[in-house]
């Protein structure tokens, strides 16, 4: 039986990479982009989890990406 990895990988790392607040927030609480502030809001959780499913979507769906183990 063979696994598919290549969406939990890309899924893991977008989630490290799209945190709010750990690399950047989308929206701010006083700008419109700020860089490594480690706060959130709720408007920014949910900027960031709509990138994040469109992201997740156009990489494993569109192009297609497989790790296959087994």
């Amino acid at each position: 039986m063979t696994t598919d990895w290549g969406p939990i990988i890309v899924a893991v790392v977008l989630f490290v990479l799209l945190s709010p607040g750990l690399l950047v927030q989308i929206p701010a609480r006083t700008r419109a982009v700020e860089f490594g502030n480690m706060c959130t809001s709720g408007i920014s959780i949910l900027v960031h989890s709509i990138i994040f499913c469109g992201i997740l979507t156009i990489v494993v769906i569109a192009i297609g990406i497989h790790v296959r183990t087994g």
